[in-house]
C-alpha cells in the first residue's frame, strides 16, 4: 500500500509525501499523480519526501528517476531510501 498525500507550502512549494511501499501498482499510481500534477506544476516547484517509504522495487525507481528528471527534489532521511536517491541522482 502506498498512500499519496499532496501539500503547498507558503513559499509556494508543493510537497508530496509518500507513505509505504512504492512498487508495482503503487509506483503506476505516483507515475499518474505525477502527469496530473505536472499539468499544473512546474517539476522544479515539487519536492517528493521519502521519509516514510519503506520499500522501493525498480518500477519505483523507475518513477523517482522520471520525477527527478523532470525537475522534483528527493528528500529522504533513512539509509535505503537516501542510497536510492543517490543512485538516481548519479545518473544525471
Amino acid at each position: 500500500m502506498l498512500r499519496i498525500t499532496t501539500r503547498t507550502n507558503a513559499d509556494g512549494l508543493t510537497v508530496v509525501i509518500l507513505e509505504g511501499r512504492l512498487a508495482g501498482p503503487w509506483a503506476e499510481e505516483l507515475a499518474g499523480c505525477w502527469a496530473t500534477l505536472l499539468t499544473t506544476h512546474d517539476g522544479g516547484s515539487v519536492a517528493v519526501d521519502l521519509d516514510a517509504v519503506t520499500f522501493i522495487d525498480a518500477a519505483g525507481r523507475s518513477v523517482l528517476r522520471t520525477m527527478h528528471e523532470d525537475g522534483a527534489v528527493l528528500r529522504a532521511c533513512g539509509l535505503m531510501t537516501r542510497a536510492i536517491v543517490e543512485e538516481i541522482k548519479q545518473h544525471e
